[in-house]
């Protein structure tokens, strides 16, 4: 119905084209790239998993428990009042310069030796990945991904209609022999692979690691066929054994674009990421981040300097390391103890996630309102690739709650999915359902 005043839609016009039945009257708007714009399915369930009687093994937030939030409140407070008026002000679209050296030290624990000028700090790591994206990739050009791979990723690739061909992984993280294969086969069809991207540290979702065998053999590979690398590593220094992996920008400084984020390691609601690229790419990376957001926002960034100034940060992400090493360990034992037969599952060296493969015939999407049900929630396999597979797979965290929540978690989850198997030995499989492409990410799936 019209609003008073306005003139009554015209017959045949682009809201009835379009469809007059639908909800949203600026559907024929949209521009074309809004198609991969989609919600996440699992998203509305969460209203419910995020009641404190479920219990919730989906979403990757970090555990700021351990933080020293007293000392941190005071720096904050000193901050405003002794740097308020550079602190709240507009800054430069390259980052806080005194940040960017610090970023520096920080990076230079996994052998990269970055120069500040190269690095361009961003709302999270998310802003930098979207800034590469935006860059590189014109609608059809291919990205390679690891099959798991990050959500977040997904959905940013899918929104400037690059074309997502999934690597596959083992145990030891992205296959070579797969890599190869997949360039190959793009090669062949004439068509443009412009990057590889990857997460080679306690994955996300799959928790695996890049054994450091592979690693200059996929920097070489992607060297020899022109394949730009992304690199993504919100996680390599939560190793559980204190064993830090060389980043693939130590082996290749012009080929790596390495994304970084102080959201694990310190304080996720910060938002403070940063990108280190190549001199020429990081000149458009900051053009494309004042056209995105102008800045990031000062303050945060001086908050995470004064953290790294004053606080013992390589201690804190120790303490990090023991908390969430105790959390997989109680997952690792409760899995042991309540799956059913014909699971199996990744054990993760480090990082936030396990990777849980179920018995062939069930649909983890399918089955997941009915664990919601029972009072626990995961994220299933199908949102973490772009080509509709996933369903017998999901992610499981292990971040946030307490061991003794973990356990009763995976008690619940094991019961959810014994019915599911009873009514698959009575019934017979289901049909598999495939998603129509990648879902935006949110805290929930982050």
């Amino acid at each position: 119905m019209s609003s008073p005043g306005s003139p009554p839609p015209t017959p045949g016009g682009p809201r009835e084209r379009a469809g007059a039945l639908s909800l949203d009257p600026h559907l024929h708007r949209y521009a074309a790239r809004a198609v991969g714009m989609t919600a996440s399915e699992v998203r509305a369930l969460f209203a419910v998993a995020s009641r404190p009687e479920v219990v919730s093994l989906a979403g990757g937030m970090p555990n700021l428990a351990a933080l020293p939030l007293d000392s941190l409140a005071v720096e904050v407070a000193r901050l405003v009042t002794e740097d308020g008026l550079t602190a709240l002000q507009y800054g430069s679209a390259h980052g806080v310069p005194v940040l960017r050296e610090q970023i520096c030290d920080v990076m230079a624990l996994e052998g990269v030796h970055g120069h500040p000028d190269d690095i361009v700090v961003t709302v999270g790591s998310q802003m930098a990945l979207d800034l590469v994206t935006r860059i590189f990739c014109d609608p059809g050009d291919i990205v390679l991904a690891e099959g798991p791979s990050y959500v977040g990723a997904l959905g940013t690739f899918a929104s400037y209609q690059a074309d997502v061909v999934h690597v596959a992984m083992d145990a030891d993280g992205l296959q070579p022999r797969a890599l190869r294969e997949a360039i190959a086969v793009a090669e062949r069809a004439g068509r443009r692979v412009t990057f590889l991207y990857t997460v080679p540290n306690f994955q996300n979702p799959a928790g695996v690691t890049l054994a450091t065998s592979r690693r200059a053999e996929i920097v070489d590979i992607c060297a020899r066929h022109d394949v730009l690398i992304v690199e993504d590593n919100p996680y390599g220094l939560l190793g559980f054994d204190g064993q830090v992996y060389p980043a693939l920008r130590s082996m290749d400084a012009d080929n790596v674009i390495y994304l970084g984020s102080f959201s694990k390691t310190f304080a996720s609601g910060l938002r403070v990421g940063w990108a280190l690229a190549p001199h020429a790419v990081r000149e458009k990376l900051v053009l494309a981040a004042e056209s995105a957001a102008l800045c990031a926002p000062t303050l945060n960034q001086l908050v995470v300097s004064r953290y790294l100034a004053t606080h013992d940060w390589q201690g804190q992400i120790k303490s990090f390391q023991s908390l969430y090493r105790e959390r997989r360990d109680a997952m690792l034992t409760a899995l042991e103890q309540h799956m059913p037969a014909g699971c199996s599952w990744t054990r993760p060296e480090g990082g936030f996630f396990v990777w849980l493969t179920v018995p062939d015939g069930v649909d983890t999407k399918a089955m997941q309102p009915r664990a919601v049900t029972e009072r626990v929630a995961y994220v299933p396999g199908t949102g973490f690739y772009a080509d509709g597979f996933g369903s017998q797979q999901m992610r499981l965290s292990f971040c946030y709650p307490t061991p003794e929540r973990i356990t009763e978690g995976v008690r619940r989850l094991a019961g959810v999915l014994a019915q599911e198997l009873d009514l698959l030995n009575t019934f017979g499989p289901a049909k598999q359902r495939v998603l129509s492409g990648p879902q935006t990410p949110s805290p929930d799936t982050a």
